[in-house]
């Protein structure tokens, strides 16, 4: 059994403050400050006994099965003892020290019974700058829609609950994924790279984009002999981001001859008219970096038709309050966090929910010195900037291409797009084997959606290769059901004691299950 919340300590002073009821409704915002030793010694001990649960639950649930073949980024060893995992701790850890990196790590649940529709994603860690990207990414990378989000920081914790389906709509039951969530975000560092890219050469590109540049750069590297084994391509505002990694077209290894180097550079940065670079750093995730690319390029200065996007001040309580509201699509709360992240300001409190095919989110942040947004030309920048993070991932039509891999490949079906008067808004190009699989979203010229008259001429063009028109997923839930398991916003939380706000604050909108 859980320990049950300890009592209120008479010398502990607890205080409340959210903001005003007359300026909006906002998520809840902490302010505890501890003034006895026995509360925080009674703090670390419920953290430390609720860690121990948590490992606990997840070892019945493998107990009798093997060790699930997931990527393992824990910072210590492990071992499986009855077919389960447990910790090898080091021999020169003591157990003061065992008990401090227990305490600072993560704890993860992963609640499949309390959302009829959704798998609750629940954490809470010590505070950590850039965990809440770190914990959007993961589950961003795994493909899982995040419908409902509330995330709050105060002292030194954070408290996150994530409501997620996988790509299909579904709740979570792959034992194997979920193990991945828990371990990996319980090892308390950011995710590795999203596609192994050992023994590749990566190249940078970015510039101003034109019909058929694309083509362009996929035939000089044919021409120079690089296989192209996996590229991401993003285009906005008249700018191109793309991340190339390719391979001798021979021997499958990098390139790595200087004078072969400088060749490619070279052939790239007269097509492209813009930079060009050899990168040796691995890429952690290729959405984030293109996401730098684009924003170091200064595609977010060009007017467009922006969403919904506000930004206001909160001078009583030192936040700037970053408002979102626009049509809900794969990976739109990682694109909004990665931007204010790399940014540099910080996310304390937020929300983020769907309702329908709209999705409203709301961020309390302050830059990373403390300070909240304190010039208009520094509101217009960070509101012109999160409108290009929205924008990047450009709607069209999805193109799903699956081909036995050859010379020149690349080329001639980008060539093809262009010819039938097609723009390549993003990409994403992964060759396994001798199969070659893209996937392509296209517009026609104006930016609208192509008919199926210059479909079918594309597929005519190109008999020798699949094509399949992939439709994009539509939402899979809306505020309403949420709403049957007694989820409400955050003006419904309350004055909690310091045990409860471990034990129950994120937990309360779910419930714990004893095991006793």
């Amino acid at each position: 059994m859980l320990p049950a919340s300890p009592p209120a300590d008479s010398s502990t002073a607890l205080k409340f403050s959210a903001a005003q009821p007359a300026l909006r409704a906002s998520p809840l915002e902490w302010r505890l400050k501890l003034t006895s030793q026995s509360t925080k010694f009674a703090l670390m001990t419920t953290v430390l006994i609720a860690k121990f649960s948590s490992a606990l639950i997840r070892n019945r649930r493998h107990r009798g099965r093997s060790k699930p073949e997931v990527l393992e980024i824990l910072p210590r060893k492990k071992m499986v003892v009855a077919g389960r995992t447990e910790l090898e701790w080091p021999g020169y850890i003591d157990e003061y020290e065992k008990l401090v990196l227990l305490m600072s790590s993560p704890r993860v649940v992963i609640d499949n019974g309390v959302c009829p529709a959704a798998t609750v994603v629940k954490v809470d860690s010590a505070k950590k700058h850039r965990f809440l990207l770190e914990v959007v990414q993961l589950l961003s990378d795994l493909n899982l829609s995040i419908n409902k989000a509330y995330f709050s920081s105060d002292g030194g914790w954070f408290m996150d609950v994530f409501h997620v389906m996988d790509e299909f709509g579904r709740k979570l039951t792959d034992e194997r994924v979920i193990s991945f969530i828990e371990e990996t975000l319980e090892a308390g560092i950011a995710c590795k790279a999203d596609v192994v890219h050992g023994g590749l050469t990566i190249l940078e590109l970015r510039g101003a984009d034109r019909p058929g540049l694309l083509s362009e750069v996929f035939a000089v590297l044919a021409d120079l002999r690089c296989a192209v084994m996996d590229a991401r391509v993003w285009t906005h505002n008249g700018r191109i981001a793309a991340l190339l990694f390719v391979a001798d077209e021979d021997s499958g290894e990098s390139i790595d001859e200087p004078s072969r180097i400088r060749c490619i550079d070279s052939r790239l940065s007269h097509v492209l008219r813009g930079r060009t670079q050899v990168v040796s750093t691995p890429v952690a995730n290729a959405d984030r970096r293109l996401h730098q690319m684009l924003f170091a390029d200064r595609d977010y200065e060009k007017a467009s038709s922006p969403p919904a996007v506000f930004v206001q001040s909160l001078v009583e309580r030192g936040y700037s309050i970053v408002t979102v509201h626009c049509r809900d699509r794969p990976k739109l709360l990682f694109d909004i966090v990665c931007t204010l992240t790399d940014m540099e300001y910080v996310v304390f409190h937020g929300t983020a929910r769907t309702e329908g095919d709209q999705a409203h989110q709301e961020f309390y942040i302050r830059h990373s010195d403390g300070s909240p947004i304190s010039s208009e030309a520094e509101r217009q920048r960070v509101l012109q900037c999160l409108q290009a993070a929205i924008e990047r991932r450009a709607q069209g039509l999805k193109l799903e291409i699956c081909a036995v891999e050859r010379r020149g490949l690349l080329s001639e079906v980008t060539r093809t797009f262009r010819e039938n008067g097609l723009l390549v808004k993003r990409a994403e190009v992964s060759t396994k084997g001798q199969i070659s699989s893209s996937v392509f979203v296209v517009t026609d010229a104006s930016g609208s959606m192509p008919d199926s008259g210059t479909v079918d001429s594309v597929r005519r063009r190109m008999e020798s290769v699949s094509l399949t028109v992939k439709e994009e997923p539509a939402p899979q839930i809306g505020e309403k059901e949420f709403e049957e398991v007694g989820i409400r916003s955050s003006s419904l939380l309350g004055l909690l004691n310091l045990g409860s706000l471990v034990l129950r604050n994120l937990y309360s909108l779910g419930s714990i299950r004893s095991l006793s």
